[in-house]
């Protein structure tokens, strides 16, 4: 499906044209009626003697309707620009042809209209007015056709050469991720809520779930229909209705989005490539004051300029928008921006989630011109740079690649080693650039060997600590620590990480108190002294290393013991169900001291549970 759009000066015959293509009458405001000009956006379709159907946005010529003629213009696939012979080329004719221009609108064909009201002189004459208007443009090598929708003539070589123009015309693309931009919210009896618009990048389907954005909001689609007919689905590129159930109306208007619901993030600033109109009458000015327009939306905003400090008529730069409020927006898509002096320029999204950057920063218009140009690869990699790490389906969100080319671009990458991916759960893998995992490969050896340093007599770190450290998210720790250890840059040890070349040494005093403590624990082992521990990292490290355990601040048993008496109440427990505390310090002839705080620490371990004065098995 495809969508063709007018555009023109106001009066020159748009509305009459399509009227006259396809009988249908755009103008459905009763004020347009009246006034005999169209105000708002206006909808037809028609079947071309190919069989293809296509659907038509009628826009508004007038100057002070210009944002409701860029509600419908972005999504259109190719233009008619109306230009009619009696007046030829007019202030609204060289505005709308410069917003086609910036929103690269490549296709088209240009309408020379009442040609009846005029002599072969004069449609010659606006034949050349044409051409010459259009040279430097998108539209440049059109066709030009005249005709008049009273008499008729002219009109099937205009259908013709739409249809010519569409066996070139590549469809919308399908990523399966359905976008609507509402143009029109309104309520009809019997029916509730329904808007609509142009859909793009994916099919919805009745009864499916959706979201509108920026809001929020989430919405039920009762029924689907385009061109006044019912339907079950639909492709991208088609002019769609859709009921909705599950919102008012008052809660839409236009330049909301629809999409499936859990992939789309709002924004309030975005990265841009800008290029000024060519008959701009004061340059764009850093932090000048802009509307912007994009997709049926229309947001205030300035323009923050990136790499000048101003972009005169024609010049292209890097900026950064910030908006009042926040759009739904994708990577590509493209824009134009609007002052009270009319036009001002447009160009395409590069990055829709960025960083606030500083201004004339050399590394920064590299990456931007990399994602503007780049093959998939650079593309993948650029938006990394800015967003690592993340998850695999942000990046492929965000890089506007289509999911194969991304996927494709992403194993190439890998393979040569340029990204590393954690995590074999591909939409949830965690990516890095080649050089951020090195960094961050330094930084956890550094942390590791920081922590050797200020406590050396212990066996490693706590991973737990590691993580934190890193800032790693704990989904994907267990990936990172693996890929350390095979790297061999760590080794893992039950709950503790150590460098490789590390090792536990003790000084002669040290080892002959290690060595006293560890006796005097085997002379009473189920009644260990407890007044003579030895310093802190001292025991620490008899833990670390299992000769000992330690049940609670002043009681360690040797390794032995603990085993020991574990074991034979879990051959209690098995055997009778239950044990006390008496049961155990005479089981051990010990003290109720120890037996109480052995038990206590086999509960914390969930090895035993706590029922009145008894233990049983957990």
């Amino acid at each position: 499906m495809y969508v063709l759009g007018t555009a023109g000066h106001v009066d020159h015959g748009k509305s009459a044209l399509v009227h006259a293509i396809t009988g249908i009458d755009p103008d459905r405001l009763a004020e347009e009626k009246e006034r005999g000009m169209t105000i708002d956006l206006g909808f037809a379709w028609l079947k071309l003697p190919s069989g293809r159907e296509i659907s038509i946005v009628d826009v508004p010529g007038h100057e002070r309707f210009i944002k409701n003629m860029l509600a419908g213009v972005g999504g259109i696939d190719l233009s008619i620009l109306v230009i009619a012979a009696d007046e030829g080329v007019m202030p609204q004719t060289r505005e709308h042809l410069a917003i086609l221009d910036l929103l690269n609108v490549s296709r088209g064909i240009v309408v020379i209209t009442k040609k009846d009201l005029v002599d072969e002189e004069m449609l010659e004459l606006a034949a050349d007015d044409a051409e010459e208007v259009i040279k430097g443009t998108v539209l440049e090598g059109a066709p030009i056709i005249a005709t008049s929708a009273l008499t008729r003539d002219g009109l099937p070589r205009l259908l013709s050469a739409i249809d010519k123009l569409l066996d070139s015309t590549t469809p919308r693309r399908d990523i399966g991720k359905p976008r609507l931009s509402i143009d029109r919210a309104f309520s009809m009896k019997g029916f509730g809520t329904v808007v609509t618009g142009t859909l793009l990048d994916g099919g919805f389907s009745v009864g499916q779930e959706v979201e509108i954005l920026p809001p929020g909001r989430r919405a039920h689609i009762r029924g689907l229909q385009t061109h006044k007919r019912k339907v079950d689905t639909t492709l991208p590129g088609t002019r769609l209705a859709i009921n909705l159930t599950g919102i008012a109306t008052g809660e839409l208007r236009r330049g909301l989005v629809i999409t499936t619901p859990g992939w789309l993030e709002p924004t309030r600033s975005m990265d841009v490539r800008i290029r000024a109109v060519s008959d701009l009458a004061q340059p764009i000015t850093h932090n000048a004051a802009i509307t912007f327009h994009t997709g049926a939306a229309e947001v205030s905003g300035k323009v923050r300029l990136l790499d000048r400090d101003k972009l005169a008529r024609a010049e292209s730069g890097w900026a950064q928008i910030l908006l009042t409020r926040p759009v739904a927006v994708v990577n590509g898509d493209l824009f134009i921006i609007r002052s009270s002096r009319g036009t001002l320029g447009g160009g395409a999204i590069i990055d829709n989630q960025p960083r606030r950057h500083r201004r004339f920063q050399s590394s920064v218009i590299e990456n931007l011109e990399v994602r503007e140009k780049g093959s998939p690869e650079d593309i993948l990699l650029a938006t990394l740079e800015n967003n690592q790490p993340a998850e695999l389906t942000s990046i492929l969100s965000a890089s506007s690649l289509s999911p194969d080319a991304a996927n494709e671009a992403l194993q190439r990458l890998a393979s040569g080693n340029r990204v590393v991916m954690l995590g074999s759960e591909r939409p949830r893998a965690l990516l890095f650039t080649a050089n951020s995992w090195a960094r961050l490969r330094e930084e956890a050896k550094r942390t590791v060997q920081s922590h050797h340093r200020q406590f050396p007599l212990r066996v490693g770190m706590p991973r737990e600590e590691l993580r934190s450290r890193l800032k790693i998210p704990q989904q994907h720790f267990n990936n990172a620590l693996q890929r350390f250890v095979e790297e061999g840059v760590l080794i893992e040890e039950r709950a503790l990480v150590r460098l490789p070349s590390h090792t536990v040494e003790l000084t002669v005093r040290q080892q002959a108190e290690a060595d006293a403590f560890l006796t005097a624990l085997s002379q009473n082992p189920f009644s260990p002294p407890s007044e003579s521990l030895p310093e802190p990292e001292l025991l620490n490290m008899l833990i670390d290393q299992r000769r000992v355990v330690q049940v609670n601040n002043n009681i360690v048993f040797a390794a032995s013991a603990y085993d020991e008496m574990t074991r034979r109440i879990t051959e209690h427990l098995n055997s009778k169900g239950k044990i006390t505390v008496a049961e155990v310090r005479d089981m051990f002839l010990t003290s109720r001291k120890y037996a109480l705080s052995l038990l206590e620490h086999l509960d914390e371990q969930r090895i035993t549970r706590r029922v009145g004065d008894e233990r049983v098995l957990r």
